[in-house]
C-alpha cells in the first residue's frame, strides 16, 4: 500500500527503546513544533505508520527489542514508505553505507538533536 498523504508536514517517529533518551528526543523536536510519535519497538513503530500516514521523518535506533532491529525496520520503512526521510542511529560501530537502505543516514550515537535537525531540514523530501 505506501503512503498517500503527502510527505512534507513536521512530522516525526522516534523509535528507540531507552526511555529516557526517547523523551529528550520528544521534548526537542516539540519544542520546534513538530508532531512526535513513539515506539519503543519495531513492531509499534510499523503500526504508527500504517495508521499516520503523514509521518515524514523516522530516526530508529538499530538495537532494540523485539523481533525486528532498527536496520531491519528502516530497510521495511524505505520499501513500503518510499518518501520517508530515514536516520539510523547506533551507539555501537558504524554501519556501512552497503547495510543501510538507500537514501539512509547513518548517526553515530552520542548525537546532538541540532546538528539532525539541519539534516531533516536539508533534506529534499521524497
Amino acid at each position: 500500500m505506501g503512503q498517500s498523504t503527502p510527505i512534507g508536514s513536521n512530522t516525526i517517529l522516534i523509535v528507540e527503546d531507552e526511555a529516557l533518551l526517547r523523551f529528550d528526543m520528544i521534548e526537542f523536536f516539540e519544542d520546534r513544533g513538530w508532531r512526535v510519535y513513539e515506539a519503543e519497538r519495531a513492531e509499534q513503530a510499523i503500526a504508527l505508520l500504517d495508521r499516520h500516514q503523514n509521518i515524514r521523518v523516522v530516526l530508529t535506533d538499530v538495537q532494540m527489542p523485539g523481533s525486528m532491529d532498527g536496520l531491519k525496520l528502516a530497510h521495511y520503512v524505505r520499501e513500503r514508505f518510499p518518501p520517508t526521510l530515514l536516520f539510523v542511529v547506533s551507539g555501537h560501530a558504524p554501519l556501512s553505507a552497503n547495510a543501510l537502505p538507500a537514501r539512509a543516514t547513518f548517526i553515530p550515537k552520542p548525537f546532538d538533536l541540532h546538528h539532525v535537525l539541519r539534516q531533516i531540514e536539508r533534506s529534499p523530501v521524497g
